[in-house]
């Protein structure tokens, strides 16, 4: 694995084999497996969990990360191919990534869509600069297509919760927030959960399709694994019977809503706020959101306060399915 970007680097195999060395890994931890080795991390956009788990999995690893954030005591990065540069950013990533290459041993990325454009931010022109020009690996800390840690800890907390994820039903459920998010979320959780056969369920109102390519990638991945993959505008009929309900806000389909419009489209579906009711519609749930998340305007406090979350397992989970791809990476004949 030269880099792990997107939930393809790892393919169904990878998958399983990440989830399997994980979950011995928090169970057994496996000491300075990264000493002498440096991460560079390289923020363009803020982070909490993302920042916190990977500099954790560094140190406790015996190895040490270089955080920078762009825009903040970093210059402003270019990344357009062709720009006249005369605004406010001073260097381009072609220069700015090969130089920090030469500097650590692999590089973090974090960097969302401009939601503008789906396509655009489907294909990943900033991740995808990295790993042409870096000289070095490179994981993704979230991109503009896919949040790859985030869904591989959102199976590592359902291979918690019930060991075998094969044919489980799990559903996905949008939720309204005050602005559009990225797709990233859950464009991960439903590439993961194929991977990992679980029976998925997608539900959101219409106008919010996540994108094409993805579901295609995830219908693929479900028939490895015996898994399955339907789309929804029933969030009732999608509870039905579900063990998991993951909760996660984006923003609607572009091609389809300007973004001028997008925030009163968002408007419109108050009512698919995830509340107690809601996990009264599935079979005993498990119940799952990234973080971080806006209380009583997502989700209800007697939803995350509940017997059901699983919001901070989730949360620790990044830091043990990191732990194992940064030794993959870094150690890669280990």
């Amino acid at each position: 694995m030269k880099h792990f970007t997107h939930i393809a680097d790892l393919g169904v195999p990878g998958v399983q084999s990440v989830l399997d060395q994980a979950l011995h890994w928090k169970r057994y931890a496996p000491g300075a497996h990264l000493a002498g080795k440096l991460l560079g991390m390289v923020f363009f956009n803020p982070s909490l969990r993302t920042r916190a788990s990977f500099e954790a999995a560094m140190l406790r690893g015996g190895g040490n990360a270089l955080v920078l954030d762009v825009g903040n005591g970093v210059w402003k990065l270019e990344d357009r191919t062709g720009a006249i540069m005369d605004g406010d950013r001073p260097e381009h990533i072609k220069e700015a990534i090969p130089v920090l290459g030469r500097y650590a041993d692999a590089l973090a990325v974090r960097t969302f869509g401009a939601l503008l454009d789906d396509d655009a931010d489907a294909a990943d022109p900033v991740l995808n600069a990295f790993r042409a020009l870096a000289g070095v690996p490179v994981i993704s800390m979230e991109s503009a297509r896919e949040h790859p840690c985030q869904g591989l800890a959102d199976m590592l907390t359902l291979r918690e919760n019930f060991e075998d994820t094969h044919r489980l039903p799990v559903t996905l459920t949008w939720a309204p927030h005050i602005k559009p998010l990225p797709k990233a979320v859950p464009h991960s959780f439903l590439l993961s959960a194929a991977a990992a056969g679980c029976e998925v369920r997608v539900t959101h109102p219409p106008g919010f399709e996540l994108h094409p390519g993805v579901l295609a990638e995830a219908q693929d991945y479900a028939r490895e694994s015996g898994g399955s993959v339907t789309v929804t505008h029933d969030r009732k009929a999608a509870l039905a019977g579900s063990r998991a309900v993951y909760a996660k806000a984006w923003g609607p389909d572009t091609h389809q809503v300007s973004a001028a419009d997008a925030p009163a489209r968002i408007a419109a579906h108050e009512d698919w706020l995830v509340d107690a009711a809601v996990l009264a519609a599935a079979q005993d749930p498990v119940f799952l959101h990234c973080l971080p998340v806006r209380r009583n305007v997502e989700v209800a406090d007697a939803v995350l306060d509940g017997k059901a979350s699983r919001v901070i397992d989730e949360a620790e989970n990044r830091f043990h399915v990191q732990r194992v791809l940064l030794h993959r990476l870094l150690n890669p004949d280990a």
